[in-house]
């Protein structure tokens, strides 16, 4: 019996210019308004990562000017945009 083999499907591109499918992302931006502890602690309760995690993330911010912060579901990325907004950060929800 002769074998075969399956090409892998091609994903289909949306054909109205949209992105739909893409992940969204959370961006973080950096202010001179919050400390490092605020941050930390903050993204601890808005993406639940330890509070050494938070303070990586708080430096890349500083350095950087932004971090990615969250990457997901669109409601998911607001959700957590709102926690970090809480306090005053200022945040970005994109695809």
């Amino acid at each position: 019996m002769p074998v075969t083999t399956r090409r892998p499907r091609k994903q289909k591109s949306p054909t109205d210019g949209t992105t739909r499918g893409l992940p969204w992302t959370t961006l973080l931006f950096n202010c001179n308004c919050h400390t490092f502890d605020q941050v930390a602690r903050q993204l601890t309760k808005a993406i639940r990562v330890s509070y050494e995690r938070g303070m990586q993330i708080a430096n890349v911010v500083h350095n950087s000017g932004k971090a990615v912060v969250y990457t997901g579901h669109r409601e998911r990325c607001e959700a957590v945009a709102m926690v970090l907004e809480d306090i005053g950060l200022l945040t970005k929800v994109v695809q």
